[in-house]
């Protein structure tokens, strides 16, 4: 039984057979989840992500349960051992199991508690929905990472230049008003390497990403003949570049910085001035939600590089092949050839 919960699921030749078949499906919608019943566990709220898979199954031909933790649904305890006597009625030991008995694939989405980069790095959540799951299970974001969101960043990427291997790209730290997960981080820098890019990754010192991460994305490109470069020079990362990334994440919790971290460099807001030391050509990227003028600029956001739409729109095309994959696991053995030659 397959998961998706991680770029690793897919590994870089499944990366591109996702990309393929989800630039192919563009401009049509197949019923290739007739009968299909996907339920979908929010630990967390959203929008794009929700609104999206529920796209997917009612266009593909099937349906959607939707359950909010804490809202008309009982508190998940997902800790083995816990003395269950707060809030938590209800452990994932026994709800996992029962509610793959009435769905065809369950789809989660959890946040990092943000305060231990190790235990968010194990995941534990996402993994006992993995380990207890009698049926597929796909991440809709969790601690570790957001694969469909890298995997939207990627097909936008890929539709834009018309190819990824070889192609420099930067992520970007921005500030925020408090500190972020590093999922969407995690995952842009693990997708671009697979892809084989030349993955640049910019931010302040002490918001280094997890070790772990940081290892697998260099196998990734020792795969793909990608490159990756770690800097605290924003300008220096941004120079050349076809594709600027920003988004803010937390401090690596073994730097030992203060929440007010975050909001301690002004200067890392991307304008337009840094979008000049960038390619002429080349194009902004963001996962949404943004906040104006703490993050992004207005005139950065509102330029017609920006895609930061078509991206979002993205992860309905690629989210919808994920599905397939996992659900029709031959269609991806038949993707068009000439679709998967422009990744190359």
């Amino acid at each position: 039984m397959k998961h998706f919960t991680g770029i690793s699921d897919l590994g870089p030749a499944g990366l591109q057979a996702v990309l393929a078949q989800a630039a192919a499906w563009k401009g049509t919608h197949p019923k290739h989840l007739v009968d299909r019943l996907l339920g979908m566990v929010f630990f967390n709220p959203s929008l794009r992500t929700r609104a999206s898979f529920e796209a997917v199954m009612a266009r593909g031909g099937g349906g959607a349960i939707v359950l909010e933790v804490g809202n008309g649904v009982w508190k998940l305890e997902d800790r083995l051992g816990a003395v269950m006597d707060g809030d938590r009625a209800e452990h994932v030991k026994e709800a996992v199991p029962v509610l793959a008995r009435y769905v065809d694939a369950l789809a989660v989405r959890t946040f990092a508690a943000n305060v231990d980069d190790d235990a968010d790095h194990a995941d534990p959540v996402m993994n006992a929905f993995r380990s207890l799951s009698t049926v597929p299970v796909v991440s809709m974001e969790s601690a570790r990472e957001h694969p469909c969101q890298g995997l939207a960043d990627l097909l936008t990427v890929q539709e834009t230049f018309g190819k990824t291997k070889g192609l420099p790209v930067t992520l970007t730290w921005a500030p925020h008003i408090k500190p972020l997960p590093k999922a969407v981080p995690n995952s842009f820098l693990l997708t671009a390497a697979a892809a084989g890019c030349e993955v640049r990754v910019a931010h302040p010192k002490g918001f280094e990403l997890h070790p772990s991460v940081l290892a697998e994305a260099k196998a990734y490109a020792a795969a793909t003949g990608g490159k990756l470069i770690f800097t605290n020079d924003q300008d220096a990362a941004l120079e050349g570049s076809a594709a600027v990334y920003a988004k803010a994440w937390g401090p690596s919790t073994a730097a030992g910085l203060g929440a007010d971290a975050v909001t301690q460099h002004p200067g890392w807001l991307t304008s337009r001035r840094h979008l000049e030391l960038a390619d002429k050509e080349a194009i902004f990227l963001h996962c949404l939600p943004v906040r104006r003028n703490v993050e992004v600029a207005d005139a950065v956001l509102d330029h017609s590089s920006c895609r930061v739409v078509d991206e979002a729109e993205n992860r309905f095309h690629v989210q919808r092949a994920i599905l397939d994959w996992l659900l029709n696991p031959a269609t991806l053995l038949h993707f068009d050839a000439k679709a998967l030659s422009l990744l190359s």
